[in-house]
């Protein structure tokens, strides 16, 4: 690290963007020329690795540092509970800390913005110094009782539909500016700070501000396109190469004005003298899928549309380069502690699991990813000592299976029961290739080196063999060994499916009010 390191942090989450639509990973259209700016100031890596493809497990993973299953945060528990965040340590330590997004996992009643002295979700429905306290309290006892689980669950991405309710139409409005002007009032007031922001505007539904999509999305009528993806999913609605180009029109329009609030922030740190003074994280928490492999959105896979995603960093210990070794985005926890010079591995309450600053996780190392001589190695560390190897999971999306099921079942659709809907997945991936266990479906293997598009299934030794008759596939072998090792360690391969019904008992207690707010939500029909 360098001898006089900044003394702030802002980590920019842009949420579901993926890297091959920004300026700086040689995209074709102007979406982003103020991260090409700052690009040239930064570090960008390209085999970035997310550990999961969408927003819960991700968010607790970069606050813990700990991967997916080691946490528990997703769907089927909806909490980041037993474990200090990474706002808890720095608060701890004497930072000024704040969270601002208008992503609804990203709650008091998560526990992700657990730590932060400021946070705000900038969301109508349910703000976020209302889930706090006592309503906090009362929604994780609704969690902890069994009959109502799966309608917790539920209710706790009530507040992603209801973004698309009230972001869908004329009259949308991106919570983005106000994000951005809250983040300079903390900083303004502020001394030592650690700034946490996550930017919603690429996530569906795509309604961009008119300057943007008039550029990138002309004559695109937002309200004609689909912008559900369970009903593309689900086979009850098809879309045409046209449409798809008006939705990526759209999806482009929505990441320039992200691009441009950000510049904005930008260029305010450097007007302040702020800007030499503090690290810079821009990444990505998961992409999304248009139409490849033939799915829409996030869910129900590991390609690397979802998983490779973009990350730069800005601080002096890094060169003003381009990297392609693999990195985590688990490192980035480790990386904000070493950029602060805080140790970390102090419990914020008894019992919790407190994650230590660990060199050979930290971007601004010597020993970065020089596992091989760590003392107690995580998951991670274990199966992949030479540092090469990112790993991923994922498990059931019980939310989207309900929505997706409510779709297929209008159209007279049903969805068999082994299929990639139904399947939890793990994978490790290297640069030049992946390795996907599923517990549904055949496993799936590609060497990304050759087949960067993930079209050649390479997990049948047949497949690889009529691919490749001269050679048996090493790198997807190891890294099959890899995934292999890392199951082992995180306590097991998911082999045995999970069970499929994702209906719930609570609804048929509630009374018809609370039904018929479900219903026009999406949830029931």
């Amino acid at each position: 690290m360098s001898s006089d390191p900044p003394g702030n942090v802002l980590f920019v989450v842009m949420d579901t963007v993926r890297a091959d639509h920004l300026t700086p990973y040689g995209y074709d259209r102007p979406t982003t020329p103020g991260l090409a700016d700052f690009a040239a100031e930064a570090t960008v890596f390209e085999e970035a690795v997310a550990p999961a493809p969408w927003t819960l497990p991700v968010h607790a993973s970069l606050f813990t540092g700990l991967y997916p299953s080691q946490h528990g945060a997703d769907q089927e528990n909806p909490y980041l509970e037993g474990a200090t965040t990474l706002a808890e340590t720095l608060s701890a330590a004497g930072y000024d800390t704040a969270c601002y997004s208008s992503n609804a996992w990203i709650t008091p009643y998560t526990h992700l913005t657990d730590g932060f002295d400021d946070q705000d979700n900038f969301f109508e429905v349910m703000p976020g110094d209302l889930l706090s306290g006592p309503l906090a309290r009362a929604w994780k006892t609704m969690n902890d009782n069994d009959r109502l689980r799966t309608l917790a669950d539920k209710l706790v991405s009530l507040g992603n539909v209801a973004h698309e309710y009230f972001a869908g139409g004329e009259g949308a409005d991106s919570k983005t500016p106000a994000v951005i002007d809250r983040t300079q009032e903390f900083v303004a007031d502020s001394e030592d700070w650690f700034a946490f922001i996550n930017l919603m505007d690429a996530h569906l539904p795509y309604h961009p501000p008119d300057e943007f999509a008039e550029e990138l999305a002309p004559g695109v009528d937002s309200t004609a396109v689909c912008q559900n993806s369970k009903e593309y999913n689900s086979g009850a609605r098809d879309i045409d190469d046209d449409e798809w180009a008006d939705i990526r029109g759209l999806y482009d329009a929505e990441i320039a004005h992200i691009d441009a609030q950000l510049t904005r922030l930008f260029d305010w740190l450097k007007a302040e003298g702020e800007w030499e003074d503090t690290m810079v994280v821009v990444c990505a928490d998961h992409g999304e899928l248009h139409g490849e492999h033939d799915l829409y959105g996030h869910e129900f896979c590991l390609y690397d549309p979802l998983v490779n995603v973009p990350l730069m960093v800005k601080h002096p210990a890094l060169d003003a380069d381009r990297r392609t070794d693999t990195v985590e985005l688990v490192d980035l926890y480790h990386t904000v502690l070493d950029a602060l010079a805080v140790d970390g591995g102090e419990p914020a309450a008894p019992n919790e699991t407190a994650v230590a600053r660990d060199p050979t996780r930290s971007l601004l190392s010597a020993d970065y990813r020089a596992f091989d001589g760590v003392a107690d190695p995580d998951p991670g560390q274990r199966a992949a000592p030479g540092g090469d190897y990112g790993f991923v999971e994922y498990s059931r999306p019980v939310v989207e299976l309900k929505q997706l099921e409510e779709k297929a079942s209008a159209a007279g659709i049903d969805l068999p029961e082994d299929s990639r809907f139904y399947s939890r997945m793990r994978a490790a991936r290297r640069p030049d290739a992946k390795y996907v266990r599923i517990d549904r479906i055949p496993d799936e293997a590609y060497r990304l080196d050759d087949d960067p598009g993930e079209t050649t299934n390479l997990a049948d030794d047949d497949a690889a063999e009529a691919t490749n008759p001269t050679a048996d596939d090493d790198a997807v072998r190891d890294t099959e060994a890899a995934l292999t090792d890392f199951e082992t360690h995180v306590g097991g391969a998911w082999t045995g499916a999970a069970d499929t019904d994702v209906t719930d008992d609570a609804v048929a207690d509630m009374d018809e009010e609370a039904q018929e707010r479900l219903r026009d939500l999406g949830y029931l029909e």
